[in-house]
């Protein structure tokens, strides 16, 4: 079986896979104050908790969080005795990387990419829900070319909370009325239907640059409470994007190891 993980600036994602199928996965919070020790320790008792901690045989690894990559691979290796593969732009994928410096494309936005090839049709343009909300755009020759970043919706909730004197801290969830009769429900209307006006307008921004219709792919947390507010409608919500582009990743780059 195989491994993914998925580590974010807020969250850390894991995944088995059997053959193509995840049959298990689990979401962390990112704590880079943790030692490979904590995290090799946590990591063998979470995956003895499904008896599946003998049965890892590789892992895969994609990070934006430096100082994390290296403290979870060494915990794989002392605690699972499992090797990790790291993906970087460096490494064998199924869409060219265009950008002008591939060397700062994040590696969940390289997993997207690949993904997106695989699973559907291009162009596409993959909007991940994140700490960051990002657009990855792949073009019709399965390019990844780019994109858009900006603050994620939490992020924004966050900064409202303590940047300001009188806002409160809120948790995103759906928003009952673009005019907010109190407090809360104005700063949702702001954040979660002022989001969804921004993703309106860039994909149509995008397919303007693209010369054509693109799929258009949700991935991350808030994709399903941020669809109910869009005029153009994702044409897919995949929560496991990420896991799932790693997981080709590996295979392009490692096809004798056994990953079943």
């Amino acid at each position: 079986m195989l491994l993914v993980i998925d580590i974010g600036n807020t969250n850390i994602t894991l995944g088995i896979f059997k053959e193509n199928k995840i049959v298990h996965s689990w979401r962390l919070a990112t704590d880079i104050r943790r030692t490979e020790d904590e995290y090799g320790v946590f990591l063998k008792n979470l995956l003895r908790e499904t008896n599946l901690d003998k049965e890892i045989e590789n892992a895969v690894i994609s990070s934006v969080v430096v100082q994390l990559t290296e403290r979870i691979e060494i915990a794989l290796k002392k605690y699972l005795k499992v090797n990790s593969f790291i993906i970087t732009h460096k490494i064998k994928t199924n869409t060219a990387i265009k950008t002008e410096e591939p060397a700062e494309t994040g590696a969940d936005r390289i997993s997207n990419a690949s993904a997106v090839v695989q699973l559907y049709t291009t162009p596409a343009i993959v909007v991940d829900f994140g700490t960051a909300t990002t657009f990855d755009i792949v073009n019709g020759n399965n390019e990844f070319i780019g994109g858009i970043i900006t603050a994620g919706m939490k992020l924004q909730a966050e900064a409202l909370g303590t940047k300001t004197s009188k806002l409160p801290k809120l948790n995103i969830e759906t928003s009952s009325n673009v005019i907010g009769h109190n407090t809360i429900d104005a700063m949702l209307s702001g954040i979660v239907r002022g989001h969804a006006a921004m993703i309106d307008g860039l994909i149509l921004e995008c397919e303007k640059e693209l010369g054509q219709k693109a799929a258009v792919i949700a991935t991350g947390g808030y994709s399903t409470i941020i669809s109910k507010y869009l005029k153009r409608k994702f044409d897919y919500i995949n929560p496991d994007l990420t896991l799932i582009g790693a997981k080709i990743l590996f295979e392009l780059n490692c096809p004798r190891r056994n990953s079943q």
